[in-house]
């Protein structure tokens, strides 16, 4: 190598140092003396070039741009209505919607048949008001989380399952008092008219109506973007997802009470299994219970 100044270009050293870090890079210091002694490092997952010497950690919303410069917004997400896991539910639900008002425009058709009168008129009108909610708060769980749709849906979400627990708890429960009265009595038991058991049902279902109302006094309802559940080790991939604000713990409290009314309506339900053939209400109604209970059994979390 030739040193002096004909030297060729070619044959002068070059330095690490001199190089320039490339975007998204920064200096990786060596000596405190010289901090431009160092080997360029790139700022990797979430960090962003802040100067030559440092990468910092965007901020958790953001997200670093494609040459880890600057940061940018993550994007949102939510469930889209054409999303198939939007799209079958939906369908389900039209479908359930379509019996359940075809059962109650033929309960209203033949309403003054013995048949319906034997069935509980008042109380079938309830339960089937359940199963409708219990179908049409499908569209709220799909609908795009704002102050309104999440307060629907804690009203709504263990609402329906209560009105048809509740309608079905009171049935059971009627008919166990009838046939333990007629064991020991003649005479038939009290608040077994329509009145009393619509005012009996109705008590049932303002206590999920109250648990609903406590729970906006203490947590108020609000959408929020939660950037942890599709937080990736790729920025690239990372998604925030728009929610309603609603914990675990407190969809727990919310559809527990149903849950309990569940369970209880099954212990009627095994009470009244030995009831009489021609009282066939008991058993399609133990029945239900049974394959309801089995199902929530096999979800329940370990």
């Amino acid at each position: 190598m030739q040193v002096g100044p004909d030297a060729p270009r070619s044959d002068v050293p070059s330095s690490i140092c001199s190089k320039p870090c490339r975007p998204g890079q920064r200096r990786e210091v060596r000596s405190r003396a010289s901090r431009a002694a160092g080997t360029a490092e790139n700022c990797d997952g979430y960090q962003y070039q802040a100067d030559t010497f440092t990468c910092k950690m965007c901020r958790f919303d953001l997200r670093p741009n494609a040459n880890h410069t600057a940061c940018d917004a993550i994007p949102i997400v939510k469930l889209e209505w054409s999303s198939p896991w939007a799209v079958f539910p939906v369908l389900i639900a039209v479908a359930g919607i379509a019996a359940t008002l075809f059962v109650v425009g033929t309960f209203v058709r033949h309403n003054d048949t013995p048949i319906v009168k034997a069935s509980g008129r008042e109380l079938s009108y309830v339960l089937l008001t359940g199963i409708f909610l219990c179908y049409a708060t499908t569209f709220l769980m799909i609908s795009t989380p704002d102050v309104g749709i999440c307060s629907l849906r804690r009203i709504f979400l263990g609402l329906g399952m209560s009105i048809s627990y509740a309608a079905l708890l009171t049935k059971t429960n009627r008919i166990y008092r009838i046939f333990e009265q007629g064991k020991m009595s003649v005479s038939a038991p009290r608040f077994i008219s329509p009145a009393s058991q619509l005012v009996i049902t109705f008590s049932l279902i303002s206590v999920q109506l109250l648990g609903v109302c406590v729970w906006f006094g203490v947590d108020p309802s609000q959408a929020v973007i939660d950037y942890e559940d599709q937080r990736t080790s790729d920025p690239v991939a990372a998604r925030g997802v728009l929610k309603c604000d609603i914990s675990d713990l407190s969809l727990i409290c919310l559809l527990g009470y149903s849950m309990l009314l569940m369970v209880t309506c099954t212990v009627y339900a095994i009470k009244t299994r030995g009831v009489p053939e021609t009282f066939n209400e008991a058993k399609p109604i133990g029945f239900t219970m049974y394959t309801t209970c089995i199902p929530t059994r096999k979800r329940r979390p370990n």
